[in-house]
């Protein structure tokens, strides 16, 4: 098996949103970013394994990342994540306060949005690093709940490290009447594409 544990990530989150002319584009660079400073930090290794990944570290949400147990063996691979919500072409991440999830939560009601995660891997490659990456997009439409019952949720604390202000996997789930995509997308991590993905990176021998 894989051997692996939670590391914070130190990535700064505060790119200029409005240099992106796409979500993708943003979120797609979060990622990468939380990927790479891991990747450097930890200092990984520059050379492969004769026998496919060893070890692991995985750079989920917005400041954790998975990495080996044993510190003194590098890991063979780093994949960063990061995920947020898009509606009327508005980028929503963790609202940071009460009030803010509400208004974020009263913008979603009744409507659809998009959620996007982009996962980035980085890995030793040929005496330097490889970078790839992609993004996986799902549509969610939220019922038209009322002002009573969004603020009950707000008053759980639950929309408060959240994307858009709410957790798919959570209480949130009694809102969403339908999705068009992964549901593992919405919560964080699209684990059929990155199946996928990492099976190719495997038979291409590229990890």
């Amino acid at each position: 098996g894989l051997d692996f544990d939670v590391v914070p990530s130190l990535f700064p989150e505060n790119l200029d949103k409005s240099t992106f002319r796409q979500p993708s584009g943003y979120v797609s660079e979060t990622s990468k970013g939380k990927a790479l400073e891991v990747y450097q930090r930890l200092k990984v290794a520059t050379h492969l394994p004769l026998m496919g990944i060893q070890s692991v570290r995985l750079c989920i949400g917005t400041t954790t990342a998975l990495k080996c147990n044993d510190e003194s063996r590098p890991a063979d691979l780093v994949i960063g994540l990061d995920t947020i919500v898009v509606i009327d072409d508005r980028i929503l991440e963790k609202p940071g306060s009460p009030e803010m999830a509400l208004v974020m939560l009263k913008s979603l009601r009744g409507r659809v949005h998009s959620v996007y995660t982009a996962v980035t891997f980085v890995y030793p490659h040929e005496g330097g690093s490889t970078v790839r990456g992609f993004v996986e997009e799902t549509q969610v439409e939220f019922a038209n709940i009322s002002d009573q019952v969004l603020q009950a949720y707000v008053d759980t604390g639950e929309p408060l490290d959240k994307a858009g202000g709410y957790g798919y996997q959570g209480l949130a789930s009694f809102f969403i009447q339908k999705i068009t995509g992964d549901y593992w997308n919405v919560v964080g991590l699209p684990t059929c594409r990155l199946f996928q993905e990492l099976e190719t990176l495997c038979e291409s021998n590229e990890i």
